[in-house]
């Protein structure tokens, strides 16, 4: 992939990200696609386009599990689950 592709993709996940449907999960994916999501390797990109086909009371569910410490949703993408629970807490702390 070119630089220019990996810019669109990030870009498309980006907005994907805010305009989810359910306005929890946008204030969850958004603040983590503008900062964490740039960061993560080509592997967990691409479970991020998997986790952006689940529904989001599905996933609303799988993350506020983690930060209640259950390891809820597919086992698949539950090393990206947790990611995405640890930004979401530290955003709460503060």
């Amino acid at each position: 992939m070119t630089d220019n592709d990996d810019g669109q993709r990030l870009r498309r996940l980006r907005m994907r990200s805010w305009r989810r449907g359910m306005k929890e999960m946008d204030l969850i994916l958004g603040p983590f696609a503008d900062g964490p999501l740039s960061g993560l390797s080509a592997a967990m990109l691409d479970s991020y386009e998997a986790l952006m086909a689940e529904n989001d009371q599905d996933l609303y569910r799988w993350i506020s599990g983690r930060l209640s410490g259950r390891a809820d949703g597919p086992a698949a993408l539950a090393p990206l689950l947790d990611v995405i629970a640890e930004h979401a807490q530290g955003r709460l702390r503060g």
